[in-house]
């Protein structure tokens, strides 16, 4: 019975318990849930005693009150009080959500040798600019992300992967969201909030896992008839189990790019009627 309350009041916030950005956010929703229950709580109350305490009887006169300075002041100020009390709350965990810190030790080190990245308003980045900064690509209707390692010089061959996005433990993960069709919304609940992806637009959200485990989410704006199929999930794997992952991602693509130059190439040799014009 002890669990009730408190799990009857997570009802009412946010997810959490995967990225410290998701966490910071839930404690700040429980903060301003408490703190709202508690002006509830005593405006109820206020209420009850006046129905109570003033209730119509036989032979009474009502007194006619027009008005009470102290206690108008009063509710001003209080009201006044609660709102600066949360705003100085919210402004002091806001660079927690915002800015992602370094990754832990131990994490991976293709943290440190994914590219060189630059910061912006928009775009943070940990204190020593070193991140796994991973591309999330929407498009109706499936999500596709896409890890640093690229083998041209024009990005092609860079190891990808769709619905399921693989990330190291103990690793600061910055992600670059934008979308190929529509407006789409990235959202993994435990991980922090949601994320537009917008034609023509990149959007940015960082986030770091600390143990192993498995996180669902799923696109959250309508964008199209097959909306309810875009789904996604995180999969945090210890950083020696995503360094072999990402190896193999990349020598799938590498034995899949060799065949598709050996198919091409036989096409481009055939003459006569099984000629394939080659551009």
């Amino acid at each position: 019975m002890g669990h009730l309350p408190t799990s009857a009041l997570a009802f009412f916030s946010p997810e959490s318990g995967g990225s410290p950005n998701a966490n910071h956010i839930h404690s700040l929703y429980e903060i301003t849930l408490y703190i709202a229950l508690v002006v509830f709580v005593g405006v109820e109350a206020a209420l009850g005693y006046t129905l109570l305490r003033f209730r119509a009887r036989k032979r009474a006169v009502a007194a006619q009150i027009r008005g009470n300075t102290r206690l108008e002041v009063g509710w001003t100020l209080g009201a006044s009080a609660v709102l600066l009390a949360l705003a100085v709350l919210t402004f002091a965990k806001l660079s927690s959500i915002q800015n992602p810190p370094n990754s832990s030790p131990g994490g991976s080190a293709q943290a440190a040798s994914g590219g060189v990245l630059y910061a912006s308003s928009e775009r943070k980045l940990p204190p020593n600019g070193k991140s796994l900064n991973i591309t999330v690509i929407g498009r109706q209707y499936i999500w596709q992300f896409v890890y640093p390692g690229a083998s041209e010089p024009d990005g092609l061959g860079a190891p990808y992967s769709y619905e399921q996005m693989v990330i190291p433990t103990n690793t600061t993960v910055t992600l670059d969201i934008v979308s190929e069709d529509v407006v789409h919304s990235w959202w993994i609940p435990q991980l922090g909030g949601k994320f537009q992806a917008v034609p023509g637009y990149h959007d940015y959200t960082w986030l770091k896992v600390a143990r192993p485990g498995l996180y669902r989410g799923q696109c959250a704006v309508l964008c199209g008839r097959g909306h309810a199929r875009m789904i996604a999930s995180v999969r945090a794997v210890p950083p020696a189990q995503f360094d072999a992952w990402l190896a193999n991602q990349k020598r799938l693509i590498a034995e899949a790019n060799a065949q598709a130059k050996l198919a091409r190439a036989k096409l481009g040799a055939q003459t006569g009627a099984g000629q394939v014009e080659n551009p």
